[in-house]
């Protein structure tokens, strides 16, 4: 069984995703979940935390593409912080860094979203 734990808190009208593990093909559907909890309770605004994540695959990052414009229609949007270099060389490769916002820290990103709520 892969190593994989996903766990949902919230900071202010933030919705932080903490990601452990590996996230490929068989764990996908568990961040998948959480997304669609997000939907149904109408929270479109979200950081995802790498931190502890060591891996990723096409599988996960399939996860995100299928969301994203979801998020953006309804003003909402999904940054990404605290990538490992290995994760992060993976997105950068498939051209992430042109479509999602990527910080060194959460509260760098929870922060653009309150700038943004108002402004």
């Amino acid at each position: 069984m892969t190593d994989f734990n996903v766990n949902l808190r919230q900071v202010k009208n933030v919705s932080i995703i903490d990601l452990r593990g590996y996230l490929d093909a068989h764990t996908a559907p568990e961040l998948e979940n959480i997304f669609n909890k997000l939907l149904e309770q109408k929270k479109f605004r979200v950081v995802v935390n790498f931190n502890d994540l060591n891996y990723i695959s096409s599988a996960g990052l399939g996860v995100f593409m299928a969301y994203i414009e979801i998020m953006r229609q309804n003003n909402g949007d999904i940054k990404f912080t605290n990538l490992k270099e290995n994760v992060y060389n993976i997105f950068d490769l498939l051209g992430f860094p042109l479509l999602y916002e990527f910080y060194k820290d959460e509260q760098e990103a929870i922060n653009k979203f309150i700038t943004q709520e108002n402004s």
